[in-house]
């Protein structure tokens, strides 16, 4: 097993599916978890300027999507087939979309008007529309919820990800998400999305994934 070192700050943000690809294959790694007070001496030393990004046998590789799906390809959570491939690859894109519209818009709203706007369309518009994308790749999939195959891939820890990042907007309270313990995802609840459901419960079921939740503190 070579060498594993990830650099991202101490939450879940885009470093969480890569957390989730490493601990899911029981690899060994390491993770620095940067300071925003050092982020301007750290970002210098970053690949872009950006994180996460992670060290691979000694090679630094950035971006986040490159290291996901490194990790992926060489820890097995990238499919069996180049169709199974592109079929995640699908859904990160489409993952990057949800992400860059209303939450991105609702995370970083300046104004209490623009927050509770942005949060409408995070839940009301964007919600639906991709959930029902991600329901209809698990319909097709036999309904088992899993995006390919049968067993856990990089799209199912994507789409978990995000059903956090949606149950934690839908369930705040004075613009605070509550713990992540107390979250009940009641997003899923508004729709009809057995196979959502079903993923969720995959993630969560993981001898491996199911002891690292258990103690995440973030």
């Amino acid at each position: 097993m070579p060498e594993i070192k990830l650099f991202y700050f101490d939450f879940r943000g885009r470093g969480e599916f890569l957390r989730l690809v490493l601990e899911a294959a029981g690899a060994k790694y390491t993770e620095e978890r940067i300071d925003f007070s050092n982020w301007p001496e750290e970002k210098k030393k970053a690949p872009f300027g950006t994180v996460p990004y992670i060290t691979y046998d000694g090679k630094v590789v950035g971006q986040t999507i490159a290291c996901a799906e490194l990790l992926a390809r060489e820890l097995g959570f990238m499919g069996k087939t180049n169709l199974d491939a592109a079929r995640i690859l699908e859904v990160i894109g489409l993952w990057e979309d949800q992400l860059v519209g209303g939450y991105a818009k609702h995370k970083f709203a300046k104004t209490p008007e623009d927050k509770a706007m942005y949060r409408k369309k995070f839940l009301e518009e964007d919600g639906p529309k991709y959930l029902k994308y991600y329901e209809k790749f698990i319909s097709d999939n036999g309904g088992s919820g899993y995006i390919v195959g049968k067993q856990l891939s990089l799209a199912d820890f994507y789409i978990f990800e995000m059903l956090q990042n949606m149950s934690e907007v839908a369930e705040e309270k004075d613009g605070n998400p509550p713990p992540l313990k107390d979250l009940k995802f009641t997003i899923l609840d508004a729709g009809s999305y057995p196979g959502l459901k079903k993923l969720k419960a995959n993630v969560e079921s993981d001898p491996k994934l199911k002891a690292y939740l258990a103690k995440r503190g973030y």
